[in-house]
């Protein structure tokens, strides 16, 4: 045990495991983000935090299958010049799923009646029913998380405690972003259509790779990367006009000052009676 801590190798390992995790769930938190939007204020966060939380238990759940993990690897299904295994049937049906998904919200949000966009007022069961949402997608982004664990970490010593530890810290990691995340997309719609447009490319890529024709993340992430810069420059200059609107100085209405008149006391003289001269 004291090896296990004391190693170089294994806390490199495990730091770049960790950030690797992070960066794998940044789809999920948007993905999870999106869906909590619709509900109420705390309804929202508890959304949040069961989806992340239920994000963990399942990579956690999985390492240990992570075995089963590998095998989906072979062809369980063929159709014509196509080769379709497990992993590749999950990456299909959840690209698909994220597309639908991510197109019905556009269409809500630009096009939806008013009332129909935000499904709170239904209160448990519209909570239920994204819950059961994100744990569907949970199991499809936590599939490349794993195999992306198994793989840096195949032939070390204490492998499977070095990727539980990873996972664990990148989810709670996770967990405390998601609020901010959540908070910043809610406050900036444009923003969100924006992540809604990832979801659909992420989806797109998705079923793809289920097909065999794998995109190079960077083609991805790279107008994703370039979007969000422009975007946050956009917001940048919004704010700062909405400061200099509010930080200017009112325009001061000069009205003519209003003396009051001083009036000087009437002194009343004595009427005098004229008298006529007497003959």
């Amino acid at each position: 045990m004291i090896e296990f801590l004391t190693d170089p190798a294994v806390w490199l390992s495990m730091s770049t495991l960790t950030i690797l995790e992070i960066v794998l769930g940044i789809d999920n938190i948007i993905f999870i983000t999106i869906l909590a939007s619709n509900l109420p204020g705390e309804m929202r966060k508890r959304a949040q935090f069961v989806g992340l939380s239920a994000a963990m238990v399942t990579r956690v759940l999985m390492l240990f299958g992570a075995y089963w993990i590998i095998q989906l690897d072979e062809d369980i299904l063929s159709l014509g010049d196509f080769h379709f295994s497990g992993r590749d049937l999950i990456l299909i049906a959840g690209g698909i799923f994220l597309i639908y998904k991510s197109v019905t919200e556009i269409h809500e949000n630009l096009e939806g009646e008013e009332g129909k966009a935000n499904p709170g007022h239904k209160g448990a069961k519209a909570f239920a029913a994204i819950i059961g949402q994100i744990l569907v997608l949970d199991i499809v982004f936590s599939i490349d998380g794993i195999i992306t664990a198994v793989g840096m970490t195949v032939g070390m010593a204490n492998s499977l405690a070095i990727m539980i530890v990873a996972v664990v810290i990148s989810s709670i990691a996770m967990l405390f972003a998601a609020n901010w995340v959540g908070d910043f997309v809610t406050k900036h719609p444009t923003v969100k259509m924006l992540a809604l447009a990832f979801l659909v490319l992420i989806g797109a890529s998705l079923v793809a790779e289920g097909f065999g024709s794998e995109i190079d993340k960077a083609f991805i992430y790279g107008p994703m990367a370039f979007a969000v810069i422009v975007e946050a420059l956009n917001i940048t200059a919004k704010n700062r006009r909405h400061r200099q609107e509010h930080t200017q100085s009112e325009p001061v209405d000069l009205r003519d000052a209003i003396v009051p008149s001083v009036t000087k006391p009437v002194t009343r003289r004595p009427a005098t009676r004229k008298t006529s001269p007497t003959k």
